[in-house]
């Protein structure tokens, strides 16, 4: 029944988070505006006090209008007001809904005392990489707004259990595997001025690398987001000419590799020991 009641938080937290990036996004259309308009325009796409709207009406939504999923299988995708399509997507709710589900299936600590501070802190970070992962499809940038506070969630996350555990070991880890992703990341990223990988990937980084915990892990999870990167691309570079010069957000393939280094990282990390140096 856990699993079942964090499915349906995870579906619930997904709606949120369509309407997160949204907001995000157009508040950072205003960011250089003035007036009474603009400042009108800030106040309705507050994310605290600000009312669901239809993206292109701007009609407030009623409660029937909001039922993550159901509501958007009834409309079809429109609006009810205007007709309109919406760009708000099921599969995101949908996704957020398995992830909170596999990762209280998977998780590798206990989930007693602190160990459960840092459960829940990981659910608001599946959250923020989910954000994270719409916001880059759609329009090709990681936001600060959205990064920033992962890296804090991530480090108190490191905190946390090391206090728990009382070992400073988890620490220095943590921070070394910050260190071995930034470092790279900000090498290719001054080589190729900013050709290969973007600023957000390098601002993300560090949160990437205190979730992995290691150096080890760390470069485990660049493995991933590698073969994730190659595999989502492969179709598009057989395509030809066109395919080559297609812009390929890295932000969602180091996000899942994120997720399967987090959660599956020991087994993995246990199966290359036992293969490299077998008992």
């Amino acid at each position: 029944m856990v699993v079942v009641w964090l499915a349906v938080l995870g579906v619930i937290f997904g709606s949120f988070v369509n309407a997160l990036v949204w907001r995000i996004h157009e508040q950072a259309q205003l960011a250089d505006k003035k007036g009474k308009v603009a400042a009108k325009r800030r106040q309705e796409l507050s994310i605290i006090k600000g009312r669901s709207m239809c993206p292109h009406c701007g009609h407030e939504l009623a409660a029937k209008d909001l039922v993550p999923v159901l509501s958007w299988l009834w409309l079809r995708g429109k609006c009810r007001y205007c007709g309109t399509k919406i760009p708000d997507s099921p599969l995101v709710e949908l996704f957020t809904g398995l992830l909170f589900a596999l990762s209280y299936i998977s998780w590798p600590q206990t989930l007693q005392g602190a160990e459960l501070a840092t459960f829940a802190a990981w659910l608001a970070i599946v959250v923020g990489f989910t954000a994270l992962i719409v916001y880059d499809l759609r329009w090709y940038l990681l936001p600060d707004r959205l990064v920033f506070p992962l890296t804090g969630l991530a480090a108190l996350q490191v905190f946390v259990v090391a206090v728990w555990r009382q070992s400073g070991e988890e620490v220095w880890m943590s921070v070394l595997g910050a260190a071995v992703i930034f470092g790279l990341f900000w090498l290719l990223f001054q080589i190729s001025k900013g050709a290969w990988i973007g600023g957000g990937d390098v601002k993300l980084a560090v949160t990437l690398g205190l979730l992995a915990g290691t150096p080890f892990r760390a470069l485990t999870l660049i493995f991933f987001a590698s073969l994730i990167g190659t595999l989502v691309s492969l179709p598009q570079l057989l395509n030809g000419k066109n395919g080559l010069t297609q812009r390929i957000p890295f932000g969602p393939p180091l996000i899942l590799a994120a997720i399967i280094v987090v959660l599956y990282g020991t087994p993995i990390a246990d199966w290359y020991q036992h293969l490299v140096l077998p008992s």
